[in-house]
């Protein structure tokens, strides 16, 4: 097991445009692994973001097809390094769409993906609401996987505000957990800093949560922020706002020294 891993967080600004994001996530890919990453990560919807279903239905591809899928196992088998598409707009052949991350090894293999379960389906103000559950269908099932760093644990965006989840995770032996997202302007102002710390340290993990910003279209605009954050709490890089790519070393022998002396993982006192 490896005690020491360089991961890399890019932020976007995806759009509707399938190809066009396709470009700019490579090249920002690129431009991590050049700087040494090993495991690179994309925000939520990084394939394409729209609030049209049937727009969606028209574009995206079916898994076999996918050009982010196609493109970036390419990519990991040349390099040598993982990736973690946060998640990309899937169909199924029945025509139903799913909000899925897929997670891509060194051989250019899919290691592991997870269909996001937590739909956000919100009222935020008079002016702006979100039903997401009208567009995907949820995932029902929690994904841990081995990597050569130790377990990973995956979620998307709205995930974050279910704590449950993580800890399920942790207890199947997650020391990293993944956290892609959109957040809004409006949401990502009130609480992302304050839901990626806590993850963190709740579950004593180093969270990676790649972010979208900026204006992906007339009616979606999103907070940015990229964090990469320590099971201490400390945000470790950040990119506040603009497309660019964050990095960070992560230790894990410093991971099982704050689980050792913060035992937060014992048996449940209340059933």
């Amino acid at each position: 097991m490896k005690n020491n891993l360089i991961a890399a967080c890019l932020q976007l600004t995806s759009s509707s445009d399938i190809y066009k994001n396709l470009k700019e996530t490579i090249d920002l890919s690129n431009k991590a692994i050049d700087k040494g990453a090993f495991l690179i990560s994309t925000p939520e919807v990084t394939n394409i973001i729209s609030l049209d279903r049937q727009k969606l239905k028209r574009s995206v591809f079916l898994e076999k097809n996918d050009p982010f899928l196609i493109e970036f196992t390419k990519i990991a088998k040349k390099k040598s390094v993982w990736i973690l598409l946060g998640s990309i707009v899937i169909k199924d052949n029945k025509n139903k769409l799913y909000n899925r991350s897929y997670l891509i090894n060194s051989k250019g293999n899919i290691q592991c993906k997870y269909d996001k379960i937590h739909m956000f389906d919100v009222k935020i103000s008079k002016k702006e609401s979100y039903k997401e559950s009208k567009i995907f269908k949820p995932g029902k099932k929690v994904v841990v996987t081995n990597t050569p760093w130790g377990k990973i644990g995956l979620s998307i965006c709205y995930d974050l505000r279910f704590p449950e989840l993580y800890r399920k995770q942790v207890m199947m032996g997650a020391k990293l957990i993944t956290i892609p997202s959109a957040f809004t302007t409006t949401t990502g102002k009130a609480h992302w800093h304050n839901l990626v710390k806590t993850r963190a340290i709740e579950n004593g993990s180093y969270v990676l949560a790649p972010a979208q910003y900026g204006k992906n279209s007339l009616k979606r605009h999103t907070y940015g922020h990229s964090l990469i954050v320590s099971p201490w709490g400390e945000i470790l890089a950040e990119k506040k706002a603009g497309k660019g790519i964050i990095m960070a070393s992560l230790d894990f022998k410093k991971l099982h020294k704050i689980r050792a002396n913060i035992p937060s993982f014992r048996t449940q006192i209340l059933k």
